[in-house]
């Protein structure tokens, strides 16, 4: 579901003259498409316009405009959008000071797996982290994470329902009780999942 082709992008001629406006659409966007978790933890939830915009803006940094070179982005960005049974998320730790930011990656080695979402009463959903390329250390963790969510087709039918969602963290070095997504950031992750069928 919901894969980008090189025919969903502009040429880099073309995205020069609408970036701007595509910008504040994706700025826009993206308020309704993350949570907080605590004062240093953010979750950063894609989806098809928060992956093009990606790869526009990686497109036109590296002055790219060969079809294969564009392919390439295309295979590395495409499996982070959702294909209707799963939120994915960019999971950032956050620490301004680098000192602090290389103290807390070490005590916070392995929380990209405690990352958890729930679907109201459901069982809380823990991540696939990082299916792209292992970003920890055996002594650190990274202070970027790429999460897949994957959700039973129940859940699926209780956020269709309008069902609540919420997020925490049950890291010891680092715990945040149930944040509940407001209203329109749990619209935007119910459309991202296709209707649920269930026998």
């Amino acid at each position: 579901m919901n894969r980008l082709s090189r025919a969903d992008l502009w040429s880099l001629e073309e995205y020069a003259e609408k970036r701007a406006q595509f910008r504040a659409r994706v700025m826009q966007h993206k308020k309704h498409r993350q949570v907080a978790l605590g004062e240093n933890a953010r979750l950063y939830f894609e989806d098809v316009l928060t992956i093009r915009y990606q790869i526009q803006e990686m497109l036109r940094i590296e002055k790219v405009f060969e079809a294969d070179a564009i392919n390439e982005e295309l295979d590395a960005y495409n499996p982070l959008i959702p294909d209707g049974s799963n939120w994915k998320a960019t999971f950032m730790l956050e620490y301004a000071d680098p000192t602090e930011r290389a103290q807390q990656l070490e005590r916070l080695l392995g929380i990209e797996d405690r990352v958890w979402l729930q679907v109201q009463d459901c069982e809380r959903i823990y991540p696939i982290a990082d299916e792209d390329l292992d970003r920890s250390r055996a002594d650190k963790t990274s202070s970027v994470h790429f999460l897949r969510y994957e959700l039973a087709p129940t859940m699926i039918a209780a956020v269709q329902r309008g069902a609540t969602i919420s997020a925490g963290i049950d890291h010891p070095a680092y715990t945040v009780g149930g944040v509940p997504l407001d209203g329109p950031t749990r619209d935007s992750l119910a459309a991202d999942l296709a209707p649920a069928s269930i026998n």
